[in-house]
C-alpha cells in the first residue's frame, strides 16, 4: 500500500507524465494503486494522488463481489457529452472536503490496459463521472477547482487547515 498524497502536494497540481512501456515497475505501481484504493475506501485512484507522475489510474469493479478492477493507461475521451449534472464528489487527497461539482454524464474512453492492449469504454453512469475525476487529477486538476463558489467557502476552513497540516510537515 502506499500512502496518499494530501493537497496541495505539488504532484497534485502537475501534469502527469505518459507511460512509454508496460513494465514490471508499471506492474507494480498498479498494484499498489489497486490495494491503496480499497484500503481507502474509494472508487479510483490516479498515479498523481500516490505522488507518481504516470498518466495511470484504477477503479473499482463494477460487480459486486469486487476483483473487477479496471486499469487506466494513459487514457483519453473520445467523447463526454450530455448536461451537466451536479453531483457531490470527495477525494482521498482532500479528506472531509466535499462539494457539489457539474460534469457531463456520458462518456466514452480509451486507454491502455495491463496487458498493452488498447480498450475502450462507455458510461452515463456513476464511473462517466468517476473517469473524469481521475482524468481530472492527470491533468493537476482537483474537485476544489470544479466546486461551485458556495461549496468552495464551505469548505474554506478545512481547506486551509489541511494545507496548515501539509506546510508543517
Amino acid at each position: 500500500m502506499r500512502t496518499i498524497v494530501m493537497h496541495p502536494h505539488p504532484a497534485l497540481r502537475s501534469r502527469a507524465l505518459p507511460v512509454a512501456k508496460i513494465d514490471a515497475s508499471i506492474e507494480t505501481l498498479v498494484g499498489e494503486m489497486i490495494q491503496t484504493m480499497h484500503d481507502e475506501g474509494g472508487i479510483g485512484l490516479a498515479a498523481p494522488q500516490i505522488g507518481v507522475s504516470k498518466r495511470v489510474f484504477v477503479t473499482v469493479g463494477e460487480s459486486e463481489d469486487g476483483g473487477d478492477e479496471r486499469v487506466f493507461i494513459n487514457p483519453k475521451f473520445l467523447l463526454i457529452d450530455g448536461l451537466l449534472e451536479a453531483s457531490e464528489e470527495g477525494c482521498l487527497s482532500l479528506p472531509e472536503i466535499r462539494g457539489s461539482v457539474r460534469r457531463q454524464p456520458h462518456a466514452v474512453i480509451e486507454a491502455t490496459g495491463l496487458n498493452g492492449e488498447i480498450f475502450t469504454m462507455e458510461s452515463a453512469e456513476l464511473m462517466a463521472r468517476c473517469w473524469q475525476h481521475e482524468v481530472d487529477h492527470l491533468d493537476g486538476i482537483l474537485i476544489i477547482d470544479r466546486m461551485s463558489p458556495i461549496d468552495r467557502l464551505v469548505n474554506r476552513k478545512r481547506l486551509r487547515a489541511l494545507e496548515a497540516a501539509q506546510e508543517s510537515e
